[in-house]
């Protein structure tokens, strides 16, 4: 028991790394910017139960994580770091849910253990957990019901608690993110584990049933309370999500080639374990072996067969991945142990430790010509930060050498630790934009506190200008649209000065009051790709000409 704990506390150590520290350091991107907003307009109009995006309905993802960045947004307004930690505490949640999945199925903590590292420090896994939007709920809740059916399926017992937490972990997941979870993790879970354990259902129908009640119980009542209450408006919603799925972002069946460097620095050690036909007579638990080369290898397959898609969302096949790398990693350390490792282990297994170790050698270098020599670090910090990433690159190193699979282990993630704690603020900082002009100053300026803010409905504006601003701005139709004239003053947050684009007529009839021109671009106008004059906005009070 108390080497449990020492497992559990290192997990946390290494999930505070991974998904808290430094967790401000870059800006919000478009996905946490509409989540945010309308969590912000949850609290501000009182429609938790019908969410909008200014002002229009946002039915097109189910409202939990919304919900709880609304909470959030209620106690600290305003604070992206906490919204963050929510994302990394369903992160650690998460890689808790596949230690003990791993442990239980395979019968050794160990192998839960370094599953569930692996999985923290996976680059992708790393990214959802520092950001406020909704895939990581859906997929940590999916593991959290995987674990309670396994349980609920090889107890000899009918234990309906584990069927009851699996069905509410399955609603959970529904109202993250709908069925995203159920095809992208569950069914392949369900495909490779009846295929390679062949399960016994005898005695589990009832429990099951019960389960999906549950699951429908806790995940549907929102549908239907949006079918009864916004039917067209939900079914077109629905339409659409669907179409799109079908026709947005549109990529050919290999486009998901490159998965395994979803999993960051464990790259290559996860491309040396899906090596089945070498490992699958040397690992020493072979049906667990079999069962996470499997589960990935199907995961990858479906999302492939999937028409939409993007690299996040791999996020699902980094979690059967992470337990093949610690398949490996295992193998390594008994094969070493009862001296069974072979020549071409010896060699495979050092090319895999000896790539990191060059990474962790090549970072002071890197850390003294980006950093040291422009003045963004001193002396001191400099020398205390080569020290320890020249402690990694050795402990990484030795372990190739002597074999020492754990050692290389531990070297690999203080390596990640190191990186995520002393250079990823800076890494941001070469990236953002340091003479940022945000919009969000318009929240100071007490003389449009009460003023509504509109933009020219035929210019695209861009999501994050709202989130910036803190309020609704709404499309004015400026060419056809004068009854607007009628309920001046006005906010006109428009691409060119507005003298440029308000009609002769209109423009007569209006003074016009100059407040600012803001540059809300992230990046800076040196990123010739990135940088766009969509977040370029000028910003005037338009008030009643006096008779």
């Amino acid at each position: 028991m108390q080497r449990n704990y020492i497992h559990y506390l290192f997990i946390l150590i290494v999930c505070c790394f991974a998904f808290f520290v430094n967790n401000g350091a870059v800006y919000e991107d478009i996905m946490e910017s509409r989540n945010l907003v309308t969590a912000h307009e949850m609290i501000e109009y009182d429609n938790w139960l019908v969410p909008t995006m200014n002002g229009e309905l946002r039915l097109e993802k189910p409202p939990l994580p919304t919900w709880v960045a609304a909470g959030i947004e209620y106690l600290q307004p305003d604070n992206i770091s906490m919204q963050r930690a929510a994302a990394g505490i369903m992160a650690t949640l998460m890689v808790f849910f596949l230690y003990f999945f791993a442990s239980a199925l395979s019968g050794n903590r160990m192998l839960g253990l370094l599953s569930a590292v692996v999985l923290a420090t996976c680059f992708n896994v790393i990214m959802a957990g520092r950001v406020a939007t909704w895939d990581i709920y859906c997929h940590s809740f999916m593991l959290g019901a995987i674990l309670f059916f396994y349980k609920g399926i090889v107890s000899r017992r009918t234990s309906w608690g584990m069927f009851i937490w699996a069905g509410t972990f399955l609603g959970l997941s529904f109202l993250g993110k709908g069925p995203v979870a159920f095809y992208a993790l569950l069914l392949p879970f369900l495909i490779s584990y009846i295929a390679v354990y062949r399960p016994s259902f005898k005695r589990k129908g009832l429990p099951i049933v019960v389960m999906l009640l549950v699951f429908a119980a806790v995940s549907f009542w929102w549908y239907l309370y949006l079918i009864i209450f916004h039917k067209d408006m939900t079914m077109f919603v629905w339409a659409k999500e669907s179409t799109a799925w079908m026709e947005r972002n549109v990529r050919p069946w290999y486009y998901y080639w490159q998965f395994f460097a979803e999993s960051g620095i464990w790259s290559l050690f996860l491309l040396t374990g899906l090596c089945w036909p070498w490992l699958k007579r040397k690992v020493t638990m072979k049906k667990e072996y079999a069962f996470a080369v499997v589960w990935t290898l199907v995961t990858l397959v479906l999302l492939s067969l999937f028409p939409e898609k993007k690299t996040r969302y791999l996020l699902p096949i980094l979690i059967p991945a992470s337990m093949v790398v610690a398949h490996y990693v295992v193998y390594i350390f008994v094969a070493t142990k009862e001296k069974k490792l072979t020549a071409g282990d010896r060699v495979v297994f050092r090319v895999n430790a000896f790539l990191p170790a060059l990474i962790a050698l090549g970072m002071p270098v890197a850390i003294y010509f980006l950093f040291y020599t422009k003045g963004q670090m001193g002396l001191t910090l400099f020398i205390i930060v080569t020290l320890l990433f020249l402690v990694a690159a050795y402990s990484i190193f030795a372990g190739g050498v002597r074999m020492k699979s754990m050692k290389v282990f531990t070297g690999v993630v203080l390596l990640l630790i190191l990186v995520e704690t002393l250079l990823m603020p800076r890494v941001a900082n070469m990236f953002n934009n340091t003479e940022i002009k945000s919009i969000s100053a318009v929240r100071e300026i007490e003389e449009v506190n009460h003023i509504p803010f509109y933009y020219p409905s035929d210019e695209e504006l861009r999501i994050e200008l709202v989130y910036e601003a803190g309020r609704r701005i709404l499309p004015w139709d400026i060419e056809n649209d004068t009854t607007l004239l009628d309920s001046l003053p006005i906010v006109l947050v428009s691409g060119k000065p507005a003298a440029e684009i308000l009609p002769p007529g209109m423009a007569e009839r209006v003074n016009l009051h100059f407040i600012d021109m803001y540059d809300n671009n992230t990046r800076p106008k040196s990123d010739k790709k990135r940088y766009s004059p969509k977040f370029v906005r000028y910003v005037t009070i338009l008030e009643k000409k006096a008779d």
